[in-house]
């Protein structure tokens, strides 16, 4: 059976399209649309999992991140 991992996926939008970012990897994709993003953030991430050594997955992989919302008073 194959190892599983969650991650986070943060999308986000870029001009006419949108951009997704794994932060635990720094690994980043690109899309038409969110879905398109999160479809080809999951493959950029697959692929680097297949290709990646076990040294290299341990030194980019940050683990614990931590994503929350700020609410900042504009001067």
């Amino acid at each position: 059976m194959a190892e599983t991992r969650d991650l986070t996926a943060l999308i986000e939008r870029e001009g006419d399209g949108y951009v997704s970012l794994c932060p635990e990897l720094d690994i980043a994709s690109q899309g038409d649309s969110v879905e398109e993003a999160r479809r080809n953030l999951e493959e950029a991430l697959q692929l680097f999992f297949e290709t990646a050594s076990h040294t290299e997955i341990e030194e980019r992989l940050h683990s614990e991140v931590y994503v929350t919302r700020l609410n900042i008073r504009l001067a």
